[in-house]
């Protein structure tokens, strides 16, 4: 059986299909992830690991007034951080993380709270989830939903 990283690679390739990815909450997890796959050399274009609000307004070009108004863990500012990366990094596809992992609420937001962003040439969207556990389990689960994301996208699933 696959993991999500691997079917996101062998998709990704057989499109030829580049990707990036910006990471606020996986801090490089959803690149490293992907790294770990042989091929993905072809596929991953980059990352741009994006904790502070100052990267991710001033390398993603996310609206800075959105990021004072509303946070960091916000729909609008995961979509933006994907689109961002995509341009950035000239990418087909790119995939943005931002969220709670805790131990305390961030921006009024509870631990556990995840956005997911994904750009491409056809559009942008977001999701938004909402994890339990600790710090380290619910980065992983928001990893893995990315990489699902991911596949989705491409059509490998």
């Amino acid at each position: 059986m696959s993991t999500p990283a691997e079917l996101v690679v062998a998709a990704a390739a057989a499109a030829r299909t580049r990707i990036a990815a910006a990471e606020s909450l996986t801090a490089g997890m959803v690149a490293a992830e992907l790294a770990t796959v042989p091929g993905a050399s072809a596929v991953l274009q980059g990352a741009v690991v994006a904790y502070q609000n100052s990267v991710k307004e001033h390398v993603l070009g996310v609206d800075g007034s959105l990021l004072r108004s509303a946070g960091s863990v916000d729909a609008r500012v995961v979509e933006q951080m994907a689109v961002g990366v995509r341009q950035l990094l000239r990418a087909d596809v790119g995939i943005s993380t931002t969220g709670v992992a805790g131990p305390e609420p961030h921006d009024g937001k509870p631990v556990g709270t995840v956005f997911i962003g994904v750009a491409a040439a056809s559009g942008s969207s977001w999701r938004e989830f909402h994890f339990t556990g600790d710090r380290a389990s619910i980065r992983s689960q928001a990893c893995d939903a990315a990489l699902d994301l991911l596949a989705i996208e491409l059509g490998a699933v």
